[in-house]
């Protein structure tokens, strides 16, 4: 039986421990994904999106189980950029791109993102419920490039990542002679809904490059 669990597969980037910066390589990795923009504190379309992956992330999932391949859904998780990358200390929301994504396993296609959307699409309209149409007509299968990366294991509220972040690009960065080489990426390990602000689990991710 095929199996995918990204903590177990990946347990260096979906598991790790360490609380201060380290540097090591990710592997190229295939993800469904949602772009947007805006604060996604304030924005619906950031809410949109969300349901949308994790929607279409769990029929992926029960497709898969009746094929005979075991998943297990991974963490939600968001690539973030602007124009002044200091606008994440700050922080500035409003200024903030992003794609919110779920790694998915290597046998998922086209075909099979096309048949999940459609699948939770009909589901929507039997209900008459809107979970966000434009969210699933914008969801598409991407491939993260990977490669080097520093990266972090953040405990505490998203508000205060600034300082970890300031301390990547005032300190860690120059000390090692790097540069930023793709946007932010975060990795939500823990669940907003279900943990304290203050015990959160957040992987803190940047790809770089020789400065």
């Amino acid at each position: 039986m095929d199996r995918f669990e990204l903590k177990k597969d990946y347990p260096s980037l979906y598991a790790p421990r360490s609380r201060t910066w380290e540097v090591l390589d990710v592997p190229p990795m295939l993800a469904i994904a949602v772009d947007g923009a805006g604060d996604p504190n304030m924005s619906p379309d950031y809410v949109e999106a969300v349901s949308a992956l994790f929607s279409v992330a769990y029929t992926i999932k029960f497709a898969a189980k009746a094929q005979g391949r075991e998943m297990v859904v991974g963490p939600l998780e968001g690539l973030w950029w602007a124009e002044d990358p200091r606008s994440f200390i700050e922080p500035d929301e409003g200024a903030w791109s992003w794609r919110m994504l779920i790694v998915q396993p290597p046998w998922v296609d086209e075909v099979t993102l096309e048949a999940a959307v459609a699948k939770v699409a009909a589901k929507q309209a039997v209900k008459g419920a809107g979970l966000g149409s434009t969210a699933l007509s914008k969801l598409t299968l991407v491939t993260l490039n990977g490669g080097r990366c520093a990266q972090v294991l953040h405990i505490g509220s998203y508000d205060d990542e600034g300082p970890t972040l300031a301390d990547l690009h005032d300190r860690f960065m120059p000390e090692h002679g790097l540069a930023f080489n793709g946007p932010h990426h975060e990795i939500y390990v823990g669940d907003p809904r279900r943990t304290a602000p203050e015990k959160l689990k957040t992987v803190l991710r940047q790809p770089v490059r020789p400065a």
